[in-house]
């Protein structure tokens, strides 16, 4: 069970999921971003239910989505501004999915994290593809 809750944690409480939730605030033109974004978490959001489903048919609470207040600072910048920390979040997001998977579990379990997992990585490198294409800066290197 504990697999679960991580993963309906993980999933949940993501930058990009808070970013769709909130509505953040976008110039003309940057619907592309949103348009991957609101993706990116439908797909989740559904993993995650699934999930939650699981997790309750085995006795167990699934989490509330829970966002650090730091996300709040986001409302007034634009998302192609936001979108180089929302692909350093979704790094985060597959490295956490892939210590899921080696730490094992049930079958089920294990298939969800792994189905999580695949769509994180497709959805990030549509995002990296429409930062290849111009559409928004490049992330800026950190040293």
């Amino acid at each position: 069970m504990t697999t679960l809750f991580d993963l309906i944690d993980t999933l949940g409480s993501s930058l990009h999921s808070y970013l769709v939730s909130a509505g953040v605030w976008t110039y003309p033109g940057a619907e592309a971003i949103k348009l991957a974004l609101v993706d990116l978490v439908d797909d989740q959001r559904s993993i995650a239910d699934r999930a939650g489903r699981l997790l309750e048919e085995r006795g167990g609470v699934a989490p509330r989505a829970a966002y650090p207040i730091r996300f709040t600072a986001t409302h007034d910048a634009d998302l192609g501004a936001l979108l180089p920390r929302v692909l350093e979040g979704l790094r985060r997001q597959l490295s956490h999915l892939d210590r899921l998977i080696d730490a094992g579990g049930d079958a089920e379990s294990v298939g969800l994290v792994r189905e999580a997992r695949e769509a994180t990585l497709q959805h990030g490198d549509a995002l990296e593809e429409l930062v290849r294409r111009g559409v928004v800066a490049p992330p800026a290197a950190t040293n």
